[in-house]
């Protein structure tokens, strides 16, 4: 809001030239997001202390887990909001708001973070519930997703490259979706909600795997955003994606700024009103810029995390045992003695690593 204000000014003021460059802006953007999570974030965590909004660690049918993270009983949670809070004033700062992918993120965070306010609500007024049903959640994920996939199935339907998956590696090979592409996106922005919600269970994790993921997708939404870049590096020139980088900068400098409050030992969790709205952004954006399996390897902790759960899950019910001591994985490495601390870094060295690779990628 603040960039459409300012820069028709331009013209009058020679100095305010500098607010086009995007590059500019993703910069202000990350500080904003920071500075407002570290501002905003001291007093959520205090108003969710007095109202005694914390996690309940006993709902749990591990009696070892219930011990490993005893101490975290009375750590507040819905810390998310303290994300969504920095990302959308940092966004209506410094994103031109009329663009229609910017509005269709913001979107996407805002349906998924009330989706996951009410969840959290449930899990702490009610006793012994787990939060929404499952089939509650997914109906309106789901909605989420099928919205999200027509908006962009009729926006993308006369450009060359609209509905057509990209394949890494494989550069020439782009198979059309055509109407399918609708449920493709359904299917990411369903995934990689519940993806980086599965990865959130010890300090620290899901919001530095999330910020490794927002740096990866500041660079590629900026490549894709122009002709130059885009047409070098041999991916789909998106007209207006570059906007996005903005965006992308405002969810790393918000994770950074919760990071600083989640980090061991935390002082608050996001809840699921942080981590569905994360997940769904990653996934939105990743479909945007027609980078929808690079993903794969962007948020590879979180499809690892969400993998063991399945494994784990159907290895039980064919020959009732269990694939790991439990799932998701982290907790495995939790029962066989490691240090969370040391699980929660070794798992970010991985993410950075195949981050690292996804950019790569780009140019084979």
């Amino acid at each position: 809001m603040f960039y459409n204000l300012i820069y028709p000014l331009h013209d009058y003021f020679q100095g305010l030239e500098i607010i086009r460059f995007i590059s500019f802006r993703a910069g202000l953007a990350a500080l904003t997001a920071f500075l407002v999570s570290l501002l905003v974030g001291s007093q959520v965590i205090k108003m969710l202390k007095r109202g005694k909004v914390s996690e309940d660690t006993s709902k749990t049918d591990s009696e070892i887990l219930k011990d490993l993270h005893s101490e975290k009983k009375d750590v507040p949670t819905m810390g998310g909001i303290i994300i969504l809070i920095a990302i959308i004033i940092s966004t209506l700062l410094w994103c031109n708001i009329f663009n229609i992918y910017v509005l269709l993120v913001l979107f996407t965070a805002v349906w998924l973070g009330i989706l996951g306010f009410f969840d959290d609500y449930i899990k702490l007024t009610q006793k012994h519930a787990p939060g929404l049903t499952s089939a509650s959640k997914l109906f309106f994920q789901c909605g989420l997703g099928l919205i999200i996939g027509l908006i962009l199935y009729f926006h993308f339907k006369n450009i060359d490259e609209g509905t057509k998956l990209v394949i890494p590696f494989f550069k020439e090979v782009r198979p059309d979706l055509g109407a399918f592409y609708v449920l493709m996106v359904m299917f990411f922005v369903v995934g990689m909600s519940n993806a980086v919600n599965i990865a959130d269970g010890l300090d620290g994790l899901a919001i530095g795997c999330t910020v490794i993921a927002g740096l990866a997708l500041t660079l590629i939404t900026y490549i894709v955003g122009r002709i130059d870049f885009s047409s070098y590096l041999q991916v789909p020139y998106i007209a207006g994606a570059g906007e996005l980088s903005i965006f992308c900068s405002a969810l790393v400098g918000a994770g950074l700024g919760f990071m600083w409050f989640n980090c061991f030992p935390a002082q608050a969790f996001m809840g699921d009103v942080g981590s569905l709205p994360l997940g769904g952004i990653l996934g939105v954006v990743a479909i945007i810029v027609k980078q929808e399996l690079l993903i794969f390897f962007i948020g590879s902790i979180f499809i690892i995390e969400s993998v063991s759960v399945l494994l784990q899950v159907c290895v039980y019910k064919i020959s009732g045992k269990r694939l790991f001591l439990c799932a998701p994985i982290h907790h495995h490495f939790q029962f066989k003695g490691w240090e969370e601390t040391k699980v929660t870094m070794r798992f970010f060295i991985i993410a950075a690593i195949m981050a690292l690779f996804s950019l790569i990628t780009l140019k084979l």
